[in-house]
């Protein structure tokens, strides 16, 4: 659950991050709040459509178990993990 957390939070941080390179590259401050005030919303929304589409593209592409799910148990004094069959 944390890398699908990490992955998500870092692909909505991408256009910040693309954003901070180009102000430095124009030798612009980073950290002048001038600079951030004007894109915030078209930032925040790039991030936003880059988390749908990586939930899109992982729904639609993700490995499919068609089985049904045997849960962990007991057997025979041994823990069996749980499967699907």
């Amino acid at each position: 659950m944390i890398r699908v957390t990490f992955e998500t939070l870092l692909l909505f941080l991408i256009p910040f991050l693309i954003y901070s390179v180009w102000l430095k590259i124009g030798q612009k401050s980073a950290l002048d709040p001038e600079y951030w005030s004007r894109p915030l919303l078209g930032l925040v929304s790039t991030g936003f459509i880059l988390v749908a589409l990586f939930f899109i593209t992982t729904g639609l592409f993700s490995e499919r178990h068609l089985g049904a799910y045997v849960p962990a148990h007991v057997e025979n004094g041994q823990l069996v993990p749980g499967t699907f069959k």
